[in-house]
Protein backbone atom coordinates (compact mmCIF):
# COMPACT_ATOMS: atom_id res chain seq x y z
CA UNK A 1 0.00 0.00 0.00
CA UNK A 2 2.94 2.75 0.97
CA UNK A 3 4.74 2.13 -2.10
CA UNK A 4 1.51 2.57 -4.48
CA UNK A 5 1.07 5.51 -2.47
CA UNK A 6 4.57 6.57 -3.01
CA UNK A 7 4.40 5.60 -7.07
CA UNK A 8 1.93 8.18 -6.92
CA UNK A 9 3.05 10.70 -5.22
CA UNK A 10 6.43 10.59 -6.93
CA UNK A 11 4.21 11.73 -10.07
CA UNK A 12 2.18 14.26 -9.07
CA UNK A 13 4.24 16.17 -6.05
CA UNK A 14 6.98 17.28 -8.69
CA UNK A 15 4.19 18.53 -10.84
CA UNK A 16 2.00 20.63 -8.44
CA UNK A 17 5.20 21.60 -6.82
CA UNK A 18 6.38 23.62 -9.70
CA UNK A 19 2.70 24.73 -10.43
CA UNK A 20 3.10 26.29 -6.67
CA UNK A 21 6.80 27.28 -7.12
CA UNK A 22 5.01 29.51 -10.24
CA UNK A 23 2.81 31.17 -7.90
CA UNK A 24 5.35 31.87 -5.15
CA UNK A 25 7.82 33.34 -7.59
CA UNK A 26 4.56 35.65 -9.06
CA UNK A 27 4.01 36.60 -5.86
CA UNK A 28 7.96 37.78 -5.77
CA UNK A 29 7.29 39.78 -8.68
CA UNK A 30 9.52 37.51 -11.36
CA UNK A 31 6.52 37.80 -13.77
CA UNK A 32 4.37 40.20 -15.16
CA UNK A 33 0.98 39.46 -17.09
CA UNK A 34 2.99 40.12 -20.33
CA UNK A 35 5.41 37.70 -19.47
CA UNK A 36 3.19 35.28 -18.80
CA UNK A 37 1.72 35.32 -21.98
CA UNK A 38 4.58 35.43 -23.81
CA UNK A 39 5.27 32.35 -22.27
CA UNK A 40 2.17 30.42 -23.09
CA UNK A 41 2.71 31.42 -26.92
CA UNK A 42 6.06 30.12 -26.64
CA UNK A 43 5.04 26.84 -25.03
CA UNK A 44 1.58 26.30 -27.35
CA UNK A 45 3.34 27.47 -30.23
CA UNK A 46 6.79 25.88 -29.96
CA UNK A 47 7.91 24.14 -27.21
CA UNK A 48 4.51 21.34 -26.64
CA UNK A 49 4.36 21.00 -30.29
CA UNK A 50 8.13 19.91 -30.68
CA UNK A 51 7.88 17.86 -27.62
CA UNK A 52 5.47 16.17 -28.95
CA UNK A 53 7.26 16.11 -32.77
CA UNK A 54 9.54 14.55 -30.68
CA UNK A 55 7.66 11.43 -29.35
CA UNK A 56 5.94 10.73 -32.41
CA UNK A 57 8.94 11.17 -35.17
CA UNK A 58 10.85 8.44 -33.22
CA UNK A 59 8.18 5.85 -33.68
CA UNK A 60 5.96 5.30 -30.74
CA UNK A 61 2.89 6.73 -31.93
CA UNK A 62 2.73 4.27 -34.41
CA UNK A 63 4.52 1.44 -32.70
CA UNK A 64 1.94 1.79 -29.94
CA UNK A 65 -1.36 3.21 -32.69
CA UNK A 66 -4.77 1.71 -30.47
CA UNK A 67 -7.69 1.97 -32.78
CA UNK A 68 -10.22 1.07 -30.12
CA UNK A 69 -8.01 3.12 -27.83
CA UNK A 70 -8.35 6.39 -30.45
CA UNK A 71 -12.47 5.67 -30.66
CA UNK A 72 -13.25 5.35 -27.35
CA UNK A 73 -11.54 8.49 -26.51
CA UNK A 74 -13.55 10.41 -29.38
CA UNK A 75 -16.28 8.30 -28.57
CA UNK A 76 -16.65 9.06 -25.01
CA UNK A 77 -16.19 13.03 -25.20
CA UNK A 78 -18.63 13.17 -27.21
CA UNK A 79 -21.20 11.81 -25.12
CA UNK A 80 -20.21 13.37 -22.18
CA UNK A 81 -19.99 16.65 -23.94
CA UNK A 82 -23.69 15.85 -25.06
CA UNK A 83 -25.15 14.84 -21.39
CA UNK A 84 -23.26 18.11 -19.77
CA UNK A 85 -24.68 20.22 -22.07
CA UNK A 86 -28.62 19.04 -22.00
CA UNK A 87 -27.91 18.74 -18.06
CA UNK A 88 -27.07 22.65 -17.55
CA UNK A 89 -29.56 23.81 -19.92
CA UNK A 90 -32.51 21.87 -17.60
CA UNK A 91 -31.06 22.84 -14.09
CA UNK A 92 -29.22 26.08 -14.33
CA UNK A 93 -31.56 28.87 -13.50
CA UNK A 94 -29.39 31.49 -15.71
CA UNK A 95 -28.90 30.12 -19.01
CA UNK A 96 -26.19 32.83 -20.00
CA UNK A 97 -24.16 30.59 -17.47
CA UNK A 98 -24.89 27.41 -19.41
CA UNK A 99 -21.68 27.44 -22.36
CA UNK A 100 -18.77 28.39 -20.01
CA UNK A 101 -20.41 25.76 -17.57
CA UNK A 102 -20.42 23.27 -20.15
CA UNK A 103 -16.87 24.13 -21.23
CA UNK A 104 -15.61 23.85 -18.00
CA UNK A 105 -17.17 20.94 -16.91
CA UNK A 106 -16.01 18.86 -20.42
CA UNK A 107 -13.05 20.28 -21.63
CA UNK A 108 -9.68 19.51 -19.60
CA UNK A 109 -5.72 20.48 -19.92
CA UNK A 110 -4.20 17.69 -21.16
CA UNK A 111 -1.40 18.85 -23.16
CA UNK A 112 0.63 20.15 -20.31
CA UNK A 113 -1.09 17.95 -17.73
CA UNK A 114 -1.10 14.85 -20.06
CA UNK A 115 2.69 14.75 -21.30
CA UNK A 116 3.71 16.08 -17.59
CA UNK A 117 2.02 13.09 -15.48
CA UNK A 118 2.91 10.42 -18.42
CA UNK A 119 6.09 11.47 -18.43
CA UNK A 120 6.76 11.57 -14.81
CA UNK A 121 5.45 7.86 -14.50
CA UNK A 122 7.10 6.58 -17.37
CA UNK A 123 10.03 8.86 -19.08
CA UNK A 124 7.66 9.28 -22.37
CA UNK A 125 4.62 10.52 -23.52
CA UNK A 126 3.11 6.95 -24.89
CA UNK A 127 -0.45 7.06 -25.65
CA UNK A 128 -1.08 10.87 -25.07
CA UNK A 129 -0.28 12.08 -28.48
CA UNK A 130 -2.95 9.67 -29.68
CA UNK A 131 -5.23 11.08 -27.34
CA UNK A 132 -5.03 13.88 -27.84
CA UNK A 133 -5.81 14.14 -31.66
CA UNK A 134 -8.41 12.65 -30.60
CA UNK A 135 -10.21 14.86 -28.75
CA UNK A 136 -8.64 18.24 -29.01
CA UNK A 137 -10.08 18.62 -32.49
CA UNK A 138 -13.76 18.08 -30.73
CA UNK A 139 -13.25 20.09 -27.71
CA UNK A 140 -12.55 23.08 -30.01
CA UNK A 141 -15.71 22.35 -32.61
CA UNK A 142 -17.89 21.57 -29.28
CA UNK A 143 -16.57 24.77 -27.52
CA UNK A 144 -17.28 27.20 -30.47
CA UNK A 145 -20.90 25.15 -30.47
CA UNK A 146 -21.71 25.48 -27.29
CA UNK A 147 -20.82 29.34 -26.68
CA UNK A 148 -22.92 30.14 -29.80
CA UNK A 149 -25.49 28.27 -29.44
CA UNK A 150 -26.23 29.60 -25.45
CA UNK A 151 -24.62 33.53 -26.11
CA UNK A 152 -27.02 36.68 -25.97
CA UNK A 153 -28.04 37.07 -28.84
CA UNK A 154 -26.54 41.01 -28.93
CA UNK A 155 -23.03 39.03 -29.35
CA UNK A 156 -24.13 37.90 -32.63
CA UNK A 157 -21.73 39.49 -34.87
CA UNK A 158 -18.95 38.95 -32.23
CA UNK A 159 -19.92 35.04 -32.27
CA UNK A 160 -19.54 35.29 -36.11
CA UNK A 161 -16.20 36.31 -36.15
CA UNK A 162 -14.78 34.20 -33.50
CA UNK A 163 -16.14 31.54 -34.84
CA UNK A 164 -14.40 32.07 -37.87
CA UNK A 165 -11.50 32.43 -36.44
CA UNK A 166 -11.83 29.63 -34.36
CA UNK A 167 -12.37 27.06 -36.91
CA UNK A 168 -9.75 28.15 -38.71
CA UNK A 169 -7.74 27.56 -35.28
CA UNK A 170 -8.52 24.08 -35.24
CA UNK A 171 -6.71 23.12 -38.69
CA UNK A 172 -3.57 25.62 -37.57
CA UNK A 173 -3.72 24.34 -34.11
CA UNK A 174 0.04 24.04 -33.54
CA UNK A 175 -0.22 21.26 -30.91
CA UNK A 176 -1.95 19.07 -34.22
CA UNK A 177 0.31 20.40 -36.25
CA UNK A 178 3.51 19.10 -34.08
CA UNK A 179 1.43 15.63 -34.19
CA UNK A 180 0.60 15.51 -37.44
CA UNK A 181 4.53 16.58 -38.52
CA UNK A 182 5.81 13.92 -36.79
CA UNK A 183 4.02 11.43 -38.63
CA UNK A 184 5.89 10.58 -41.67
CA UNK A 185 9.53 10.69 -40.22
CA UNK A 186 7.64 8.08 -37.71
CA UNK A 187 5.96 5.95 -40.39
CA UNK A 188 9.54 6.21 -42.61
CA UNK A 189 11.64 5.67 -39.73
CA UNK A 190 13.97 8.73 -40.17
CA UNK A 191 16.87 8.82 -37.49
CA UNK A 192 17.61 12.39 -36.68
CA UNK A 193 21.52 13.24 -37.02
CA UNK A 194 22.96 13.23 -33.43
CA UNK A 195 23.05 17.33 -33.86
CA UNK A 196 19.74 17.79 -34.53
CA UNK A 197 18.02 15.08 -32.40
CA UNK A 198 20.05 16.70 -29.36
CA UNK A 199 18.46 20.34 -30.46
CA UNK A 200 14.88 18.90 -30.11
CA UNK A 201 16.21 17.11 -27.07
CA UNK A 202 16.73 20.27 -25.57
CA UNK A 203 13.95 22.32 -26.95
CA UNK A 204 11.29 19.71 -25.34
CA UNK A 205 12.53 19.61 -22.13
CA UNK A 206 11.81 23.03 -21.63
CA UNK A 207 8.06 23.31 -22.84
CA UNK A 208 6.27 21.12 -19.45
CA UNK A 209 8.55 22.60 -16.95
CA UNK A 210 7.71 26.15 -18.44
CA UNK A 211 4.04 25.00 -18.77
CA UNK A 212 3.58 24.12 -15.04
CA UNK A 213 5.72 27.35 -13.83
CA UNK A 214 3.08 29.50 -16.19
CA UNK A 215 -0.10 27.47 -14.52
CA UNK A 216 0.95 28.73 -11.13
CA UNK A 217 2.17 32.27 -11.73
CA UNK A 218 -1.51 32.56 -13.34
CA UNK A 219 -3.57 31.17 -10.84
CA UNK A 220 -5.70 33.70 -9.02
CA UNK A 221 -7.67 32.16 -6.31
CA UNK A 222 -9.78 35.45 -4.89
CA UNK A 223 -11.57 34.60 -8.29
CA UNK A 224 -12.66 31.12 -7.46
CA UNK A 225 -15.31 32.55 -4.94
CA UNK A 226 -17.81 34.10 -7.29
CA UNK A 227 -20.34 32.11 -8.43
CA UNK A 228 -19.60 29.43 -6.11
CA UNK A 229 -22.73 26.79 -6.79
CA UNK A 230 -22.00 26.51 -10.51
CA UNK A 231 -18.14 26.27 -9.75
CA UNK A 232 -18.42 23.90 -7.54
CA UNK A 233 -20.83 21.77 -9.79
CA UNK A 234 -18.80 22.10 -13.02
CA UNK A 235 -15.66 21.38 -11.20
CA UNK A 236 -17.06 18.11 -9.38
CA UNK A 237 -17.77 16.64 -12.69
CA UNK A 238 -14.78 17.23 -14.12
CA UNK A 239 -12.22 15.88 -11.57
CA UNK A 240 -14.81 13.29 -9.63
CA UNK A 241 -17.89 13.04 -11.84
CA UNK A 242 -16.47 11.87 -15.14
CA UNK A 243 -13.34 9.80 -14.20
CA UNK A 244 -16.04 7.64 -11.73
CA UNK A 245 -18.11 6.82 -14.54
CA UNK A 246 -15.76 5.88 -17.82
CA UNK A 247 -12.21 4.73 -15.75
CA UNK A 248 -14.08 1.76 -14.57
CA UNK A 249 -15.63 1.24 -18.46
CA UNK A 250 -11.91 1.74 -19.75
CA UNK A 251 -10.80 -0.49 -17.22
CA UNK A 252 -13.60 -3.15 -18.21
CA UNK A 253 -12.08 -2.85 -21.91
CA UNK A 254 -9.09 -3.92 -21.04
CA UNK A 255 -6.88 -0.65 -20.99
CA UNK A 256 -3.88 -0.55 -18.63
CA UNK A 257 -0.49 1.38 -17.94
CA UNK A 258 0.09 4.36 -20.01
CA UNK A 259 -3.39 4.09 -21.81
CA UNK A 260 -5.59 4.16 -18.59
CA UNK A 261 -3.14 7.40 -17.40
CA UNK A 262 -3.90 8.53 -20.48
CA UNK A 263 -7.45 8.06 -20.13
CA UNK A 264 -7.05 9.81 -16.50
CA UNK A 265 -6.07 12.81 -17.56
CA UNK A 266 -8.59 12.98 -20.47
CA UNK A 267 -11.43 12.45 -17.73
CA UNK A 268 -9.57 14.01 -14.52
CA UNK A 269 -7.71 16.91 -15.82
CA UNK A 270 -8.69 20.20 -14.38
CA UNK A 271 -10.70 22.73 -16.95
CA UNK A 272 -8.15 24.40 -19.48
CA UNK A 273 -7.60 28.29 -19.74
CA UNK A 274 -8.53 28.17 -23.10
CA UNK A 275 -12.11 27.96 -21.99
CA UNK A 276 -11.76 31.45 -20.13
CA UNK A 277 -10.59 33.22 -23.15
CA UNK A 278 -12.76 31.16 -25.92
CA UNK A 279 -15.95 32.11 -23.06
CA UNK A 280 -14.91 36.05 -22.79
CA UNK A 281 -14.55 36.21 -26.86
CA UNK A 282 -17.63 34.93 -27.64
CA UNK A 283 -19.77 36.20 -25.38
CA UNK A 284 -19.88 33.78 -22.57
CA UNK A 285 -19.98 33.85 -18.57
CA UNK A 286 -15.97 34.02 -18.23
CA UNK A 287 -16.42 35.30 -14.76
CA UNK A 288 -17.84 31.30 -13.90
CA UNK A 289 -15.41 30.18 -16.95
CA UNK A 290 -12.63 31.47 -14.48
CA UNK A 291 -13.75 30.11 -11.39
CA UNK A 292 -13.78 26.83 -12.69
CA UNK A 293 -10.29 26.91 -14.01
CA UNK A 294 -9.19 28.18 -10.54
CA UNK A 295 -10.58 25.90 -8.20
CA UNK A 296 -10.67 23.06 -10.45
CA UNK A 297 -7.11 23.52 -11.06
CA UNK A 298 -6.31 23.81 -7.20
CA UNK A 299 -8.30 20.53 -6.31
CA UNK A 300 -7.17 18.57 -8.97
CA UNK A 301 -3.52 17.95 -6.93
CA UNK A 302 -5.63 15.83 -4.24
CA UNK A 303 -8.34 13.89 -7.13
CA UNK A 304 -5.25 13.02 -9.06
CA UNK A 305 -3.53 11.60 -6.82
CA UNK A 306 -6.01 9.65 -5.17
CA UNK A 307 -7.22 8.23 -8.64
CA UNK A 308 -4.03 7.28 -9.00
CA UNK A 309 -3.33 5.68 -5.99
CA UNK A 310 -6.66 3.34 -6.53
CA UNK A 311 -5.70 2.69 -9.74
CA UNK A 312 -2.22 1.50 -8.92
CA UNK A 313 -3.68 -0.20 -5.79
CA UNK A 314 -5.95 -2.17 -8.57
CA UNK A 315 -2.99 -2.91 -10.33
CA UNK A 316 -4.15 -1.08 -13.92
CA UNK A 317 -1.09 1.11 -14.03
Amino acid sequence: MLDNLLFCLNATIPIFAIILLGRLLRGLHFFTPSTLSEIDRLVFKVLLPVLLFRDISSGRITEQFDARFFLFCAGTTTLYFLVIWFGAAKLLPDKNMVGAFTQGAFRGSQAVLGVAFVQSLYGEVGLVPLMIVATVPLYNVYSVLVLAVTAPQNSQTQQEGVLARTLRGIVTNPIILGILAGLPFSLMQVDFPPMLSKGLDMLSGCATPLALLSIGAGFEGRKAIQKLGPTCAATFIKLIGLPVVFLPIAAWLGFREQAMVALVILYGAPATVTGYVMAKNMGGDHVLSSSIIVLSTALSAVTLTVILFLLRTAGLI
